[in-house]
């Protein structure tokens, strides 16, 4: 008889037996499998003696009944992790071994046996050949039909397990057509097979899995499949109908048009008949499911008519179902069911309030008695709820509020209309007294504030606003109904209400700051009641927390100052919650009380005594301060609070503060807690109290010193702008040697490489000149100055860090410290330009070195030589071009001299054979002119007048002269006559002195302006149009109200008969778009039309050019319909809510088909998952791919042009992008066709690098947008 303790010996022996008997021939990889199999096959004969009546004792029998399902267990766990390795590969015998062995062990007594079998046929699947993956599968479909309940189980969950793991259809493998076509048939046939349901249900299933996955495989069997579905939806069995709904919208994802016609005509006819309520709750689920999977729209006119006129049947389960069929056709179907959308409001808006049972008249009498003084503080939600377990007007209600939420979602353009009606009747459903219900509507209006919310800054201009009735206002003329219907809310019993209302508050708050200013007496014991309530959750007090945090923040301190003495002891309690989310919530509030109890930005406004609460937030912060065994966000909130607690209350805390100031100085050595407890020392010493922190001084600075080298960006930022502040404000405390502890770490901060960091640097050294002069002798002979005026010769120095230069040698030469005066300085900054071996690669660098020279001029006025010398240098035919560079420039940005030989020197430079000297003589000639206007002026124009060869350079001097209301009318003169120039050089300047000559009289010079667009000259036209755009910039102007009114009138050039014309008028329509949106808002419906139709590839404009024996394809619409999609890209940032999205998406589909510059211009906008079809296809194209269509792009020939192969390799990585950014899109991965766009990527390993390489780029700038400055 076999016992327990041997089996294990059987085992070991029986291997060992097998593998040496058998198997010692065989390759090494199939050894371990093979011996696997014959085990398998030893335990599967005795299973079966075992079992046989004539065993030889019932006893043995027993015995192994018992123990042979755990030796079977055993062996086929080994079988399934030695399939699941990659190196096993079976001969043909072997293959059909295994094969036979696992279908006999489906079958199986032992259920876990079998559940191992089952998990085997997933990687077995992958490692045998296609017939036997077709035996696997023929025997899986016959078991299905046993009579056995479960092998039929077991046997659909293996045919589930093979579709899984059959390849894609994307992979073009034979295999996956094979199976598919040989399961569809017996598919067909066990779900025609109505008499047994447990069947049928498994085969709907399995059918909704294959046409899942593999739908594109099956085209040739959509009809059937059809045919044999169509009866299953008027089934007596409700899951047979729910799983043939499935089946129906995995079909129509894959199928043809006609079989799409034949479904929905269908469903149509029988609607139609209406035969039974049953059966057309069913077709009504179908429609629904089909618009939810598919997004198809195109029968959406006759299908929503029928829809309609179920909602009025009495019957709530149908209303329910139709108003969801409503909700899918609004997210699925956008476009077409548009013309819908106000009679889907109205029914939605009719059924929300749809309760037959329930009476809330006496609610409302409750709510018009509310007192703002907080008189029902006691009040804890209604005792007498109603409960009606057969009334179902919920679901009703419940689908409709869903409906709103996906109108409001989907309808941005639509908000007016929403605050008009939508809004109010959700604001009065607050009131619902189905949680769920109450929820969906809670989040219904949380999505109308969410589109609301202003996506750029602009939007919050009320410059940049049209005028009348926007929105924002319309929200805050009903911010009083909503506080009024949230009132009561905020103490109901419910968690989940109460929760929502923190969410909505948070909301409303974020979109109108300070909207609720008049309305804090009224929340604030809402918000305290929870905080204190021994039944709140812990979401609860972090929801009533983080909501109380946005509230203070976005209002004015004064406003709770009434509410301090209620706010503060609840936060405290919060503060030492022993739950660490709550606790960090609480001091996160803390320390935003702290702002409001005494508010050091508004000292005159500091009438609020803080003292009372001065002891209770110290310290509670102060016991999670030093705190070691807590959570790190605890401990960083804890740092924050207390650095703003000793920032603005720091003179209150007396012997508390130098302890305090220890455990900071404690923190900054802990690398986890440094970055935070740097910023709150930044805090302190900015601090209007000037707390004294010389305790820490000695010991603080060196530490932060050492931060300088540390590999972490945000440290050195912050690190850099604490020392800032502590030379600034505490130079009597900070000694030399603090100093040049600091200076030791500076010079490898200094490069182009980070800008940002080398403008902290540059920044700090100015503070160090101003405050500690003395401290800055030493850097002559350092490497900082000399990696300061590297950086001065970098091509990258502009903006901030330019700026941030031209002070710190201002306050440098300032000092008159020895070996840096004026003329050291200057022989550093120009020394490479006048040794003749270093002349500068970038023109950049001669214009930072000429700021520089004229930051140290100005700071030093004494010094008459240098124009003379510079002059000399300009004059000197032996001067290289680059020292006359130099020298230009640094006379036009010292300015005005009083050199006579001037005007001749620089006329003469008009001369030179070089361009960059001719453009430095111009800017030198128009910056000089600035500084005296009466002398240069008449000069500049008599010039312009007499020398026509010099016409561009002296036109580009007075575009950049100011200062000019005298002489108006006698610039605009001479500027017209050039305006009609052949040289589009010229008349590009001739344009910005308009525009900007227009600027300083605009009433009188824009209708002028105007006049010329009648002007049969295209170069006149096209010269007006130009100036326009020099008038906008993107801050507000006197123009604007006036250019508002006329624009329309430039923008009319856009059919213009001259392509030079349209397409600046384009150029000047994208600035507006960029620059000033609200310019051409309201012009977008009759401009879009005539933006978009230059678009199109026009086949007139298309000609040929032979150079010598080749000819050259010239598309001369090219360049304007580059200007076209840049202003479209640029109307998606500034005006995506006057945008039919659609009716772009059109045209940028088209432009993906365009030409390499203009498919690198086109930018995929927010799209909903059923608009991917549109640009899978042409995506696929720029990247050599194919579809369902197979196309593709012609490809660069091996001896092209490097540049050829570069505008390739761009164009796929702009494809790339595109990618990326359509898998943001929600549920974006079930997208059939994106699906299979991704698998086509990875199967080529270029394309799939490229992938990878972007996807990384794009979630590390997501991380560095996170980076703390």
């Amino acid at each position: 008889m076999l016992t327990p303790s041997i089996l294990p010996k059987l085992w070991q022996n029986g291997l060992r037996t097998t593998k040496s008997r058998y198997w010692r021939g065989h390759h090494k990889a199939l050894t371990s499998i093979l011996y696997v199999w014959a085990e398998l096959k030893k335990c599967v004969r005795a299973r079966k003696e075992a079992y046989k009546p004539d065993s030889v004792t019932p006893a043995l029998s027993g015995g192994m009944g018992q123990n042979s399902p755990n030796l079977l267990f055993m062996a086929t766990n080994d079988l399934m992790s030695e399939l699941q390795k990659d190196s096993i590969k079976l001969d043909d015998d072997s293959e059909r071994k295994v094969v036979k062995m696992i279908l006999k062990l489906l079958e199986d007594k032992n259920g876990e046996v079998q559940n191992l079998a089952v998990k085997c046929l997933g990687p077995l699947v992958s490692k045998v050949k296609e017939y036997q993956v077709e035996t696997i599968v023929d025997t899986l479909c016959t078991n299905m039909l046993a009579d056995k309940e479960q092998l039929r189980d077991i046997s659909s969950i293996g045919l589930k397990t093979v579709i899984g793991e059959l390849p894609p259809a994307s992979s073009g493998s034979a295999l996956a057509a094979s199976v598919c076509k040989k399961i569809t048939g017996r598919l067909t046939s066990a779900i025609a097979k109505q008499e047994d349901v447990s069947v049928q249900l498994e085969a709907l299933d399995i059918m909704a899995d294959m046409l899942c996955r593999l739908g594109g495989l099956l085209v040739n069997f959509h009809p059937s499949i059809l045919s044999c579905l169509l009866p299953q939806l008027t089934s007596p069995r409700l899951a047979v109908r729910k799983r043939t709904i499935i089946a129906l919208g995995h079909l129509v994802m894959s199928c043809g048009n006609l079989v799409f016609v034949d479904l929905i005509e269908h469903l149509l006819s029988e609607l139609s008949r209406n035969d039974s309520m049953s059966t057309t709750r069913t077709y009504i689920q179908c429609i629904a499911a089909i618009s939810r999977q598919a997004g198809h729209g195109s029968y959406l006119e006759k299908i929503i008519p029928l829809v309609v006129k179920f909602c009025n049947i009495d019957d709530d389960e149908l209303r329910e179902y139709c108003i969801q069929a409503f909700e899918s056709f609004v997210r699925r179907c956008p476009k077409e069911v548009y013309p819908h959308v106000g009679t889907v409001i109205s029914i939605c808006l009719k059924y929300l309030t749809y309760d037959p049972n329930y009476n809330y008249d006496d609610e409302d009498e409750d709510e018009n008695a509310m007192d703002a003084d907080g008189a029902d503080e006691d009040y804890q939600g209604s005792d007498d709820e109603y409960s009606d377990d057969d009334d179902m007007s919920w679901k009703v209600r419940r689908a409709a509020a869903k409906c709103l939420d996906a109108v409001v979602s989907t309808r941005h353009e639509m908000l007016p209309e929403f605050y008009r009606t939508v809004s109010p009747a959700l604001i009065a459903r607050f009131k619902e007294r189905e949680e769920n219900v109450k929820a969906d509507v809670f989040h219904a209006y949380l999505s109308l504030l969410k589109q609301t919310r202003p996506a750029q800054s602009w939007l919050c201009d009320p410059d940049a606003m049209e005028q009348g009735e926007t929105p924002l206002t319309m929200l805050q003329n009903q911010v009083p109904m909503i506080v009024k219907a949230l009132h009561k809310q905020m103490k109901e019993k419910s968690v989940k209400t109460r929760q929502c209302c923190f969410n909505m508050l948070t909301e409303l708050v974020n979109v109108l700051p300070g909207a609720l200013t008049q309305h804090i007496p009224v929340l604030v014991p809402g918000i305290i009641f929870s905080l204190n309530d021994k039944s709140s959750s812990s979401n609860l007090k972090i929801d009533a927390l983080s909501c109380l945090y946005v509230v203070l923040c976005n209002h004015q301190p004064q406003v709770f100052h009434p509410h301090v003495q209620a706010l503060v002891p609840p936060v405290v309690a919060c503060v030492g919650d022993p739950f660490y989310k709550i606790t960090s919530e609480a001091l996160l509030v803390s320390q935003q009380l702290v702002k409001v109890i005494r508010p050091l930005d508004q000292p005159e406004r500091d009438t609020f005594d803080a003292s009372p609460y001065i002891t209770d937030l110290f310290t509670c912060t102060i016991k999670r301060l030093k705190a070691a065994d807590i959570d790190q966000e605890v401990k960083e909130r804890a740092i924050s609070c207390m650095g703003q607690i000793i920032c603005n209350l720091g003179d209150s805390l007396g012997d508390d503060l130098p302890g305090t100031l220890h455990i900071f100085l404690e923190r900054l050595k802990n690398e986890i807690t440094r970055l935070t407890t740097v910023k709150a020392l930044t805090l302190i010493a900015g601090s209007t109290l000037k707390i004294d922190l010389r305790p820490i001084l000695d010991e603080a600075v060196p530490i932060l010193a050492s931060f300088l080298r540390k590999n972490q960006r945000a440290l050195k930022l912050s690190t850099l702008a604490a020392l800032d502040i502590l030379v600034k404000n505490y130079s009597d405390s900070v000694t030399p040697a603090m100093i040049d502890a600091v200076l030791a770490e500076l010079p490898p901060l200094i490069s182009e490489s980070d800008m940002h960091v080398s403008q902290m640097v540059i920044s700090f050294l100015t503070t160090l000149a101003r405050v500690h002069p003395l401290s800055l002798a030493k850097i002559g002979g350092s490497s900082i100055l000399s990696e300061l005026i590297s950086l001065v010769r970098s091509p990258l120095l502009q903006g901030g860090a330019l700026s941030a230069m031209l002070e710190f040698f201002q306050a440098l030469v300032g000092t008159g410290t020895s070996s840096l005066g004026y003329m050291d300085l200057l022989r550093m900054l120009t020394g490479p330009v006048y040794a003749q071996s270093a002349a500068l690669t970038h023109k950049q660098s001669y214009y930072s070195i000429a700021k520089c020279v004229a930051a140290l001029t100005r700071a030093c006025p004494d010094v008459g030589s240098l124009f003379c010398q510079f002059i000399q240098d300009v004059k000197n035919s032996r001067s290289t071009d680059s020292i006359r560079l130099l020298a230009l420039l640094s006379l036009g940005e010292v300015g005005h001299t009083g050199q006579p030989e001037l005007k001749t020197v620089i006329l003469d430079a008009f001369s030179s054979s070089s361009e960059e000297v001719k453009s430095a003589a111009s800017y030198a000639l128009g910056s000089i002119a600035v500084g005296n206007l009466p002398e240069y002026l008449p000069f500049v124009l008599g010039e312009i007048s007499g020398q026509p060869k010099r016409q561009y350079l002296l036109l580009h001097s007075s575009a950049s002269v100011t200062g000019l209301k005298p002489y108006v009318e006698g610039v605009w003169t001479l500027l017209l006559k050039h305006c009609e120039c052949a040289e589009e050089g010229t008349r590009n300047v001739v344009a910005e002195c308009l525009g900007k000559l227009t600027l300083i009289d605009p009433e009188t010079l824009l209708p002028r302006l105007k006049g010329y667009l009648l002007s049969g000259s295209s170069y006149a036209r096209s010269s007006v149009v130009t100036a326009v755009k020099f008038t906008i910039s993107d801050h507000p102007q006197t123009i604007d109200p006036l250019l508002k009114n006329c624009i329309g009138d430039f923008l009319k050039t856009l059919e213009d008969p001259d392509l030079n014309v349209r397409r600046v008028a384009l150029v000047t329509f994208n600035s507006a778009a960029h620059n000033k949106p609200s310019l051409i808002r309201d012009l977008l419906d009759t401009v879009l039309p005539h933006l978009y139709n230059e678009t199109k590839v026009r086949k007139e404009l298309i000609r040929e050019v032979e150079m010598g024996p080749f000819k050259h394809t010239v598309d001369d619409g090219l360049d304007i319909r580059k200007a076209a999609f840049e202003c479209m890209y640029t109307l998606l940032d500034s005006c995506l809510d006057r945008l039919d999205i659609f009716e772009f998406l059109n045209h940028v589909e088209d432009g993906l088909k365009d030409h390499y510059d203009i498919k690198g211009r086109v930018r995929v906008p927010s799209l909903s998952n059923n608009h991917l079809h549109t640009v899978c296809q042409p995506l696929s194209v720029s990247l050599s791919l194919s579809l369902s269509h197979p196309v593709s792009l012609p490809q660069v020939k091996a001896n092209s042009v490097k540049q050829e192969f570069e505008k390739q390799d761009e164009l796929k990585r702009s494809a790339m992008r595109a990618v990326v950014a359509l898998l943001t899109i929600p549920e974006a991965e079930k997208s059939p066709l994106m699906s299979e766009f991704q698998s086509q990527i990875s199967s080529n390993p270029e394309l799939a690098a490229i992938f990878e390489n972007i996807q990384r780029d794009s979630s590390s700038a997501n991380m560095e947008s996170m980076d703390t400055s």
